[in-house]
This record gives C-alpha cells, structure tokens and sequence, in this order.
C-alpha cells in the first residue's frame, strides 16, 4: 500500500512521469457521494398497483398460504393478522417496501432453480412481514422473536437481512440480481 507521492517516486523509480501525470489526473477527476439517501434497485410493480399495495397484496398472500400450510392455528390467527398488519404499516412507513419486495423476488427465484437458501438468521427472523413473503422459514411468534430487533420504530435504520445461498448456485443468484436490477444497481 503506497501512501504518499514520495513512497510513489520510490516504487516507480523508471516512471516518474507517470507518477506526477496520476496526480494531474487526479486532480482533473471530482466526484461526491450522495448521503443521507437510501438506493435501492426499482422494483416494477404492474400499472394496476403501487408498490405498497403489491407489498401488503403479497404479504396477505403469503400469511393465507401460512395458514393453508397449516403453520398458524386458528385460535392465534388474529394475534398473527395484527402483528402483520403493525409491522407492513412500519415498513411502508420507513420507505423500505421496494427493498422487502426485491429481496423476496430473488429468493424465490433461487427457490425455482433449486438453489438451496437458508432459513434464515439474525433479527430478519423477528418478522412476520419477513415469514409471509417467504424471505424466511422461521416462525417469529412461535419462537418469541421480537420484530423490534429488526426494525425498531424509535430507531430507523436500514434492515439488515441475512440471506444463506448454497456455494453451489449463488454465482447465479447474484447474476439473476444483477441482470433484472442492473448491473449499475447491485453491489
């Protein structure tokens, strides 16, 4: 790691014209990070909804396919629905919808191509919003998990979600990512 111009002339004893013109080059380039935003890739929703009310559409979708799998009982449904409903009005209101929405695409996705995906770990398996869209396999309610370690309304910071990929197929993952998102969009 060279850290100063004289270390630079040292290194490169036979090209110190190339030394100084890096630093005229550097000198011409100018660039500034944009801070205090949040960039996530687009996710496209079709014309007949919003990307909130596909969010709360495939939430909802995913909590009755919970039920037809037989992972709520009945008596606990309503305890389920409200937690659900607590935690989709948060993340809609905090602005992460397109993120939840992008990452379980991708995770679907792997699922069709029979790459096998983690059940999940951290504080993204204190989310029912997380369980219905099928991001995780873990039961939060179940197990006493606490969606406020994930996203805590007094403290909004950006959700971190875990995500396990086989060795063997998460080239593709990332590659599916990239394509559909953007290569300028993914890192």
């Amino acid at each position: 790691y060279i850290r100063t111009p004289t270390e630079m002339l040292q290194t490169f004893k036979d090209h110190e014209e190339a030394v100084w013109n890096s630093g005229v080059i550097a000198d011409q380039c100018s660039f500034s990070f944009k801070t205090g935003t949040l960039f996530f890739p687009n996710f496209v929703v079709s014309s007949e909804h919003t990307q909130e009310s596909f969010f709360q559409l495939k939430c909802n979708q995913g909590f009755e396919q919970r039920i037809a799998e037989g992972f709520i009982e009945p008596s606990r449904k309503d305890l389920y629905q409200q937690r659900l409903e607590t935690e989709i009005k948060l993340i809609i209101k905090v602005g992460f919808v397109g993120y939840f929405l992008v990452v379980a695409d991708f995770i679907q996705w792997a699922k069709q191509q029979k790459i096998p995906v983690g059940p999940g770990r951290g504080s993204v398996a204190g989310s029912v919003v997380s369980w219905c869209l099928y991001i995780t396999n873990i039961d939060p309610l179940q197990y006493g998990l606490l969606f406020e370690r994930f996203l805590n309304p007094e403290r909004i910071s950006m959700p971190d979600i875990d995500i396990d990929f086989c060795i063997y197929g998460r080239e593709k993952v990332i590659e599916y990512v990239r394509n559909k998102y953007g290569h300028d969009h993914v890192c």
